[in-house]
């Protein structure tokens, strides 16, 4: 029997996993895959506006928020074997999966994976190529600094990459939200996941074979995973839609939530319920840069 609410516990490969689940139990199911290294609640405001007429659900990835860590190392095949393993024990077929950063690569791993288990995608602040050498270097760094300095200060620098300019004075609410998931992560879950995200392998060769509908969405000052990022999946994906925010870094669902909330609500609506008008059609593309 299906059982609603928030910070739910079910067992996966093993592990106690956290997770959320409101909406209709009929209703087309969306999936939102938090990043790296923040928690479900990051999720909260989207699911708080898709629960009226989709099943939505939100979960901690092991070792983040509330989800137990286990003992073998991460990898972003384990994350997604997890993530199928969540379908599974919650009796969902098929979803829509909405992942950023870190969820994103889980996202299109597993409709690589496992394409028959995807209604739809949307990608937020991401990117399908691997780690460039620099950028294992910089990760690899970043676990020494965990090990040396703890927690705290990692996550102090960090934010300095995560938000854009203007967040800064006009987000405190959120990024003092930010700042606590980051302090709450285990320094061996960060150190797992960083590694696990330097190991990823890329994803851009496969794209052209994803055939279900796809939104793609970035911040316009995004530093991680910036909007040319975002466009070369569009451009490898046919018939993708590209929204690109303004007032908007890394964290484009937490720092212009009405405009992500907008293009989520368009987007399910057209493959979940009627044609959108073309007006809004040409509207996102116009939209785009």
């Amino acid at each position: 029997m299906r059982i609603t609410g928030k910070n739910l516990k079910t067992i996966v490969n093993g592990l106690s996993v956290s997770y959320n689940d409101n909406g209709p139990a009929d209703a087309p199911v969306v999936i939102f895959i938090h990043g790296f290294p923040f928690n479900k609640s990051m999720w909260d405001e989207q699911m708080n506006t898709l629960q009226d007429n989709y099943r939505v659900i939100a979960y901690d990835v092991r070792g983040h928020g509330q989800s137990d860590a286990g003992e073998q190392n991460f990898s972003i095949d384990l994350f997604t074997k997890d993530l199928l393993s969540i379908m599974q024990a919650l009796s969902i077929e098929k979803a829509t999966l909405c992942g950023l950063s870190m969820g994103g690569y889980i996202a299109l791993n597993a409709v690589g994976k496992y394409p028959e288990r995807c209604e739809a995608l949307i990608l937020s602040d991401t990117q399908c190529l691997a780690d460039t050498y620099e950028s294992k270097g910089k990760k690899m760094k970043a676990i020494a600094a965990i090990n040396a300095n703890g927690v705290e200060q990692y996550a102090e620098e960090s934010i300095k990459n995560l938000f854009a300019t203007e967040s800064f004075s006009t987000k405190k609410t959120e990024i003092a939200a930010v700042r606590a998931m980051i302090v709450g992560t285990s320094s061996k879950s960060l150190s797992y996941t960083l590694f696990a995200l330097s190991e990823r392998k890329g994803t851009c060769s496969k794209l052209q074979d994803i055939k279900i509908p796809v939104l793609i969405i970035v911040g316009k000052e995004d530093k991680i995973t910036p909007p040319t990022a975002s466009l070369m999946i569009h451009e490898k994906i046919q018939g993708s839609l590209l929204k690109i925010l303004d007032h908007a870094g890394h964290l484009a669902n937490l720092e212009n939530p009405s405009e992500f909330n907008l293009q989520m609500k368009n987007f399910l609506h057209q493959i979940t319920k009627k044609p959108v008008q073309m007006v809004l059609a040409r509207r996102l593309v116009m939209n785009v840069i």
